[in-house]
């Protein structure tokens, strides 16, 4: 898949079939409207584009307004919608910022700068609940009698249920707020998974729970950066890691801000995901994972962050977690999610 920040760049298609949206999450409703818009294209013959802005439109005007509290919950980073977008056989995809400019546009503007001379849209597929321009002022009647005078089609997509439940990145939301993987993991028609590098912490969790054969050995963990200050799920949680062996890791994994560490480390003020592995791989040794780019599957939550009264506590809260972990895995519940990934890959063939 090409990405392009911006349309003003060589190698962008001439012509296209687009589609337009936040796409957080990527969902199944989403993936409906994505194989719409690559059978779209490929009769007409021309390559499917999905236009996205970033930051998100709420997150622009969440900042603007100085009201943190509108912003959405992220369900992933981009990096990972960008991911999603391409599994779903998208050919081209155009991040567009969305700053004071984009805001201010008027929605005939939009159509002709963006859809028209920027993309060449010859085709282009919406939501039931699309809006665009200046104060939203633009709706699918606005657009489809564009199409009719400047010589592209307009169609508009339904919204799509599960178990007669409406399928949207809030539901998806919803559901990682209350910590039921397994319902956002039914609405994203995969379980949710953060990916990203590895990066430098403050490699402390090595030295807690450490044996006595040497400091090191203890709760090492990897260390993800999401993006966002406001992550759609957080807390501690039975995790695979994908991108270290073979085969996935068991592990443990705490998404959000380490209340019990200090603010002032390396990584404070930044959301993490920092996942322990139950079993290390010994052919990595103790920093062969940094600069790796691993993906992180959130199974079952445990329980909320915790803060600790000191090392010690923290100590002990992180193994009784990696006990609960163990246990969670030799349950019967574990299989189950590996049926989902089976049945996850059987809905896409």
């Amino acid at each position: 898949m090409k990405i392009f920040r911006g349309f003003h760049h060589p190698g962008i298609a001439n012509a296209c079939a687009l589609t337009i949206g936040n796409f957080d999450g990527v969902h199944r409703g989403h993936q409906a409207m994505l194989a719409l818009l690559n059978s779209e294209a490929a009769h007409r013959g021309v390559e499917s584009c999905v236009l996205t802005f970033e930051p998100h439109p709420r997150d622009y005007f969440a900042g603007a307004h100085h009201k943190p509290e509108l912003a959405p919950a992220r369900i992933g980073t981009l990096r990972d919608k960008l991911t999603e977008l391409a599994r779903c056989g998208v050919q081209q995809t155009v991040v567009l910022p969305f700053d004071a400019r984009l805001a201010a546009q008027s929605p005939d503007a939009f159509i002709d700068e963006v859809l028209v001379r920027g993309l060449g849209a010859r085709y282009v597929l919406v939501g039931d609940d699309f809006r665009f321009g200046r104060q939203r002022a633009g709706d699918y009647a606005m657009l489809d009698a564009a199409g009719q005078a400047k010589g592209f089609d307009v169609a508009r997509m339904n919204s799509y249920e599960v178990h007669g439940l409406r399928v949207s990145s809030s539901a998806v939301r919803q559901a990682l707020a209350a910590g039921d993987m397994e319902a956002a993991a039914r609405l994203l028609g995969r379980p949710y998974t953060i990916s990203g590098h590895v990066v430098h912490g403050r490699k402390l969790g090595r030295e807690l729970g450490a044996t006595a054969a040497g400091a090191g050995d203890g709760f090492r963990t990897l260390n993800l950066r999401f993006a966002h200050w406001k992550p759609a799920a957080s807390g501690i949680f039975a995790v695979l890691v994908h991108g270290l062996a073979t085969e996935p890791l068991p592990g443990v994994a705490n998404l959000g801000v380490r209340p019990s560490l200090d603010p002032n480390d390396v990584n404070g003020g930044r959301v993490l995901l920092e996942t322990h592995c139950l079993h290390w791989p010994a052919d990595l040794g103790p920093g062969g994972a940094y600069g790796k780019i691993v993906r992180v599957e959130l199974l079952h939550k445990l329980h909320d962050e915790l803060k600790y009264d000191g090392l010690d506590a923290l100590t002990k809260g992180i193994a009784k977690d990696c006990a609960d972990a163990r246990a969670y895995f030799a349950s019967a519940q574990a299989p189950n999610h590996t049926e989902t990934r089976r049945q996850t890959t059987r809905d896409r063939i």
